[in-house]
């Protein structure tokens, strides 16, 4: 019993979840737009979220307390470590359009972590209401124009309204979390929740699924299968973003909620 919530434990701090459910929206997006499955995008994404989402977390940590970390924290350094390394050896693969848009995507994740406003003492993060739409943008360019672009496929009408659906998604994702945060959250971050209330944020979070779901009615040769999908996971996600409180289970967020898009790919699989 203590093994299985060990490597639970490890498998949601070390990020391998989060990436797999990047990984998931990079999936939908191959699906959707009848894009071939390109395994080196995939593992390149997987491996990259996980860097990223490492370096995010664990910076601050391991430069002012390295002689203390603890085991389980040094294990997910040296699999951060050998991660990174595996994005490299991906993205060398990658054309080199893709980088260039990948660059971007890489500097604004950098300036998220690294303190540089107000005299080095405040990074993108702590500036105020900004967090969860920079980790919205980033997801929406990873998951939607990251296979668009490396495809050689145009920009279409049906991209375009996607990137805009994955950016509204990621944010509503993003609602529990900032509700589960709140009691941690400085009042400077001018969160959501700190702005307008938990109830209101869970009814933001209502309102952006109703328009995502009439964004896609907006897509050219609209594919009923791929619509009902649609409506079954946002249906799923807004129990999930209505049943969020401050005090949640431990995995509630960082585990059920993370799950949805994985379980959105599964969908469109199995239909």
């Amino acid at each position: 019993m203590k093994l299985s919530k060990k490597l639970l434990e490890f498998y949601v701090n070390s990020s391998i979840h989060v990436a797999l459910a990047v990984c998931a929206l990079v999936g939908v997006t191959m699906v959707e737009l009848g894009l071939e499955t390109d395994n080196v995008i995939l593992c390149y994404v997987f491996f990259a979220t996980i860097s990223g989402y490492n370096f995010v977390k664990f910076f601050g940590v391991a430069k002012f307390h390295y002689q203390r970390l603890t085991k389980w924290l040094k294990m997910i350094y040296i699999f951060s470590f050998f991660s990174f390394l595996l994005m490299c050896f991906y993205g060398v693969q990658l054309q080199v359009k893709t980088l260039v848009v990948l660059g971007g995507f890489a500097v604004l994740t950098f300036l998220y972590a690294i303190p540089f406003l107000k005299d080095g003492s405040k990074s993108l993060r702590h500036v105020e209401g900004l967090k969860v739409y920079i980790i919205a943008l980033v997801w929406m360019g990873v998951t939607v124009f990251l296979p668009v672009i490396e495809a050689g496929m145009e920009m279409t009408t049906n991209v375009i309204l996607m990137g805009i659906q994955r950016f509204a998604y990621v944010l509503v994702l993003m609602l529990p979390f900032e509700i589960r945060d709140l009691r941690y959250d400085p009042k400077e971050l001018k969160t959501i929740p700190q702005k307008i209330g938990v109830k209101k944020t869970k009814q933001l979070g209502l309102f952006l699924l109703v328009f995502i779901l009439l964004l896609e009615c907006l897509k050219v040769d609209l594919d009923c299968s791929k619509l009902l999908v649609l409506i079954i996971i946002s249906v799923v996600t807004a129990g999930f973003v209505w049943k969020a409180e401050l005090n949640q289970g431990r995995y509630y967020s960082a585990f059920w909620v993370e799950a949805l898009p994985i379980l959105w790919l599964l969908m469109l699989l199995l239909f």
